[in-house]
């Protein structure tokens, strides 16, 4: 009975080592960064789609800031999974989402076809200040203080 005991309280113990190896965390890392991943590579190659995009939303200059989204998507997101200088590439994405919501905000009570958007943006970046936290759970637990 004891014996049985002291293997239950050892449980929570091995699903922890499990979950702090590198390969579940880069996973975990990866959740919230997919979406940047495939959004940035999805405007690197239709360049005038993403360009389109922009104009849509009144952005100007669309072309500049197009590419400038496209490498702040890309370069953020790989500083974080390849954990060099994580908050760089935090810094980075989380400029370009709040640019982003800063951008919808007037777009909430215009009515147009841009404002349509606007409350799945915010729940989607409501996402990543999550995956941010996370990221953040995982510098501190790689390098503790």
């Amino acid at each position: 009975m004891e014996l049985a005991r002291k293997r239950l309280a050892l449980v929570p113990y091995q699903i922890g080592q499990w979950i702090a190896t590198p390969a579940v965390r880069w996973l975990a890392l990866l959740g919230p960064r997919a979406g940047y991943l495939q959004g940035g590579l999805d405007k690197a190659v239709d360049l005038a789609g993403a360009i389109n995009e922009l104009r849509h939303f009144g952005i100007a200059p669309a072309a500049p800031m197009a590419i400038a989204t496209i490498i702040t998507e890309l370069v953020g997101s790989v500083l974080i999974l390849t954990g060099f200088q994580p908050l760089a590439g935090r810094a980075l994405v989380c400029g370009l989402r709040i640019g982003g919501d800063l951008h919808c905000q007037p777009l909430l009570g215009a009515g147009d076809a841009g404002a349509a958007s606007c409350p799945r943006t915010f729940f989607e970046h409501l996402g990543l200040i999550r995956g941010f936290r996370l990221v953040a759970w995982h510098d501190l637990v790689r390098s503790p203080a």
